[in-house]
């Protein structure tokens, strides 16, 4: 039954739906540091760095998992673990890049689960440089994060073709062998870190360079007529006037 009373006060719609906890949010926004919003469905992985300001929260930067496929060639599923992780490595280094090297972590609803997806992508910011409190004991192990598990169940399914087609028909589509996720993983996040690498360095580059000095140009004052140059009379022109007499 719904609660009745003069004290008794209807709670936001959000809450109502279970979507946002406020008593969380408020804390988190207290905090004066840029919110790292991570949420996930079957299929991919988004993340975001956002500041509240007085008129709204305001996105700094984002990440999704769809990125790593169209700009870095990623061929593995967009909802897993080392596609989460890759996503978290990619938004960090934007976040560097973008001056942001502090943050807060925000969950939302999701549940605080050992070696989830949420902190996998956690652990790639951390790793690309962004500082954000935490417990390393929530973090999922690094051979997990790389798809080791992966290529090792692919392996023990590989004695047994119906069941191998089953389980990786999807992946294998994508022209990824499963057990070669662990190489393509470790190819993709040097292909990232590197092409941020490489910003950073035309970045330094440019600030090194010394600022061109403009030299101001005098502006010559209204009415003002330029000097006429001399005319120098050349031997043709000297020599015209006797021809002109000796013919009189």
């Amino acid at each position: 039954m719904m609660a009745k009373g003069p004290s008794y006060r209807v709670a936001f719609r959000r809450r109502r739906e279970g979507k946002t906890d406020y008593q969380q949010r408020r804390s988190l926004v207290l905090s004066g540091l840029p919110r790292m919003v991570i949420r996930g469905s079957l299929r991919s992985i988004s993340v975001q760095l956002i500041k509240a300001e007085v008129g709204g929260d305001k996105v700094i930067v984002s990440a999704n998992s769809n990125e790593l496929t169209k700009k870095y060639g990623w061929q593995g599923g967009g909802g897993n673990l080392s596609a989460a992780y890759l996503t978290g490595l990619l938004c960090g280094y934007k976040a560097t890049a973008s001056g942001v090297k502090e943050a807060v972590l925000d969950l939302g609803l999701h549940a605080p689960t050992k070696g989830s997806r949420v902190f996998a992508t956690f652990k790639g910011a951390l790793d690309a440089g962004v500082m954000i409190s935490h417990d390393e004991n929530k973090l999922p192990d690094e051979k997990r994060v790389q798809g080791q598990h992966v290529s090792e169940y692919a392996k023990l399914l590989s004695s047994t073709p119906d069941s191998y087609q089953k389980r990786f028909a999807e992946q294998s589509s994508r022209g990824l062998r499963p057990e070669e996720i662990t190489e393509h993983f470790s190819q993709l996040k040097q292909k990232i870190s590197s092409a941020f690498q490489k910003v950073e360095a035309t970045e330094e580059r440019e600030e090194e360079k010394p600022p061109k000095v403009e030299v101001e140009k005098k502006k010559k004052p209204r009415g003002a007529v330029a000097a006429k140059k001399p005319v120098k009379l050349t031997v043709k022109r000297r020599k015209k006037p006797e021809k002109m007499e000796e013919k009189k």
